[in-house]
């Protein structure tokens, strides 16, 4: 678990291609490596990974075809630069929101403009993600904890301050570019919940009267 808190930007020192996997080398920037094991989660712009080996300043990192398949590491080039932050652990301040380190796909930024000393992005999301995304909700963007500030359809407006683009990649980002995102956890599991409700509703409604769900949307009881 994380909290979309950057603690240090690192850089790409190596990309190695195992079939469909890709193992990563990482130089960890600032990051403090001094309680980190084999076997710890570090989430690397936003993909919780697990160190498989520990360098003097940095580690190495596999990357399975499925996380490959929904992040932007496909495209991911020797020498980027990427937003680190190590899991939390009990004393951690939780000074962002709840980040679990698995991308959910790669949004796009449209447009990139100065809004006083911030900066102001506007991003698409992919359409099975929009109905996720809320004003004033959380989302996180290269594994960056931001507060959505509009929402228009699939496209969303995100402002960020100088001192979180100065401490992350954001700064550099610009239109044209893709990010991963992950959107909020409580979103996601609400939604599988009130499936299954629903799911359990009619289940109960059939086995005991012949008006159905299906009947009672028909003749205009619910919407």
């Amino acid at each position: 678990m994380f909290t979309g808190i950057i603690e240090s930007v690192g850089k790409l020192r190596k990309i190695e291609r195992r079939g469909d996997d890709i193992r990563l080398t990482v130089a960890s920037g600032k990051l403090d490596l001094s309680d980190v094991k084999l076997g710890d989660s570090i989430a690397t712009n936003g993909v919780c990974l697990t160190v498989v080996e520990r360098l003097a300043d940095g580690y190495v990192a596999d990357i399975s075809a499925e996380t490959v398949a929904l992040t932007g590491f496909a495209h991911y080039q020797v020498g980027r630069a990427v937003n680190l932050e190590k899991a939390v652990t009990p004393t951690t301040r939780l000074g962002g929101h709840m980040v679990s380190g698995h991308v959910d796909g790669v949004a796009s930024v449209d447009d990139r403009q100065l809004r006083g000393k911030a900066i102001e992005f506007w991003l698409t999301a992919p359409k099975g993600l929009a109905r996720y995304i809320a004003h004033k909700g959380s989302i996180t963007i290269d594994g960056v904890s931001l507060t959505v500030n509009e929402v228009n359809d699939d496209r969303f407006r995100l402002t960020i301050v100088p001192h979180t683009a100065g401490e992350t990649t954001l700064i550099d980002l610009k239109a044209g570019d893709s990010v991963n995102i992950e959107v909020d956890l409580i979103a996601r599991h609400l939604e599988r919940l009130m499936f299954y409700a629903g799911k359990e509703t009619e289940e109960t409604v059939s086995q005991t009267s012949e008006v159905t769900m299906d009947l009672l949307a028909r003749s205009g009881f619910l919407r």
